[in-house]
């Protein structure tokens, strides 16, 4: 019994190995993978023939478009060929300007259309503002928008832009109670300025009558970006509860605010439509940036324009301002003059002359030691230099002093968008203010002089053992003119104390060399 089950269970095996040996020679089993393999190796070379032929046949296509544009007559263009162009051309429209930069003609003063909103009560003292950085020998295009009619003198024709009265704005709606509907006119003064047909105009600029602007700086800003492009360029407020309440994202027309082109045709035709959606808003900044984000067009935030929303004494921001072009001042009728004993207007004619000397490097901040005496000084180029007693950190000394309130009228340093430090922490640190007295340009070297004399003013007492800054009468800083400053990375200057006399301080201004830094 056993054997027989034995070899029945050989025998099921020899069966199972026969049938397993007999299907695996038949030919599928023994040419499916070959053949696979062949299949895939024709498969790909089929996809790199056609690809090959594809590439040789554009290729081809390129150079008789090199050849076409040199002689349409020899090689005639299909209409399909020309589709293609104009798509493509409109394509590289819309390329970021750095792409063609080496082509593009640089900005000019010619280029720019200022709008500047102004009231008639106040045009007899504001005019003034206008008056020093007007340039109409530089063909600089703008126009004054008023509220009413003004007497124009015979004599300023030529100083100011033409005078104009806004267009009728009585058939929008105007609900805020603590405005005055006078914002409906000033946030349409760029599509005003815009249909007036300007030959090439780039860019379209609103400032106030009281904003002073350093147009050549506006011009290193500008020529950063392609007019052609949608751009809404300013800055914020300084006090962070007015940009709370208003916008974080608005640039504030006092400080002045560029548009490009591109973006000032699309703002025209749909501005009308947006102001009447927006009754309820405060002023003209607020309804332009509405619009702007119907348009989806953010800010380009550039810090060299000023809203100054302050009172008191700009000095501590201006002293330490940031590493940015100076492009504009406001609100000069509320806060004090910024150079002492002189009204607002002679302390910023006082102020050009430094500008067009070196217009890059006004205000520019530079910080250095005098390690003989162990004093701290900081040259604002153009404007004033201090001298503090003892060590501070470049940290410190960049950011500025509290010389100012808030637009609230209160101290209060947590009410700022920007970072802050007391005038004084110890009685010995109240810096030694010298104001700029004198510049001029020493021809022979290539370099400004500037002479910096002291603010006499009372310091306290101060029981520190160290050299007293109070002694010295003047100082003098060497600058060679830097017309490229921005076209660079930004860097603060470096300064260099080379003597320190008792009387008197001589400083140097410049690029910083390699290695160069701020330290003791």
């Amino acid at each position: 019994m056993t054997i027989k089950l034995i070899q029945k269970d050989k025998d099921s095996e020899k069966i199972i190995w026969e049938q397993m040996r007999s299907s695996s020679v038949t030919p599928y089993s023994i040419f499916y993978l070959p053949k696979l393999i062949v299949w895939l190796i024709l498969f790909v070379s089929a996809i790199s023939v056609f690809y090959t032929f594809k590439l040789l046949s554009s290729s081809i296509a390129c150079i008789d478009n090199v050849f076409i544009t040199r002689s349409s007559i020899i090689f005639p263009i299909h209409s399909e060929i020309n589709s293609t162009l104009s798509s493509n051309a409109s394509v590289v429209d819309h390329k970021p300007r750095f792409l063609h930069e080496k082509g593009a003609e640089k900005t000019k003063l010619e280029h720019v259309v200022f709008g500047i909103a102004a009231s008639a009560k106040l045009w007899d003292k504001r005019k003034e503002y206008i008056k020093l950085w007007w340039k109409p020998e530089k063909k600089m295009r703008g126009i004054v928008w008023l509220d009413n009619s003004v007497k124009v003198e015979k004599n300023e024709s030529k100083l100011l832009p033409e005078l104009r009265i806004s267009g009728d704005t009585s058939h929008f709606v105007y609900n805020n109670k603590q405005g005055h509907r006078s914002a409906i006119r000033i946030s349409r003064i760029i599509s005003e300025t815009l249909r007036l047909g300007m030959e090439n105009a780039r860019w379209f600029v609103l400032g106030d009558d009281d904003t002073v602007f350093v147009t050549d700086n506006l011009l290193s800003i500008l020529n950063k970006y392609d007019h052609n492009q949608y751009y809404y360029i300013g800055s914020l407020s300084e006090s962070h509860l007015q940009n709370i309440y208003f916008s974080y994202s608005m640039a504030y027309g006092g400080g002045g605010f560029a548009i490009s082109y591109g973006l000032a045709k699309a703002l025209d035709k749909m501005q009308d439509r947006c102001i009447q959606r927006y009754p309820g808003l405060y002023g003209s900044d607020d309804r332009m940036q509405a619009c702007m984000a119907e348009l989806g067009v953010p800010l380009t935030k550039e810090l060299g324009f000023h809203q100054y929303d302050v009172y008191g004494n700009l000095f501590g921001l201006l002293a330490s301002h940031p590493v940015t072009p100076l492009v504009s001042l406001h609100h000069l009728d509320v806060v004090e003059p910024i150079f002492p004993n002189v009204t607002q207007v002679q302390a910023l004619q006082h102020l050009t002359v430094p500008m067009k000397l070196d217009s890059a490097g006004i205000m520019q901040q530079s910080i250095c030691y005098d390690k003989v005496n162990s004093w701290t000084i900081s040259v604002s180029w153009g404007f004033a230099v201090q001298i503090f007693r003892g060590i501070l950190s470049p940290r410190e000394v960049e950011m500025p002093s509290r010389t100012f309130l808030n637009w609230y009228r209160r101290a209060d340093y947590t009410a700022y968008a920007f970072n802050t430090r007391p005038v004084m922490r110890t009685p010995c640190q109240k810096s030694f203010v010298f104001y700029m007295s004198k510049a001029e340009m020493d021809s022979s070297r290539n370099q400004t002089v500037t002479q910096y004399t002291r603010h006499r003013v009372p310091h306290p007492l101060c029981r520190w053992r160290m050299a007293n800054p109070a002694h010295v009468e003047r100082i003098q800083v060497y600058k060679k003119p830097d017309p490229h400053l921005w076209d660079r990375s930004p860097r603060r200057n470096c300064c260099r104390v080379l003597s320190s006399k008792k009387k008197s301080m001589v400083v140097d201004v410049g690029v910083c060399k390699e290695d160069e830094v701020s330290e003791v």
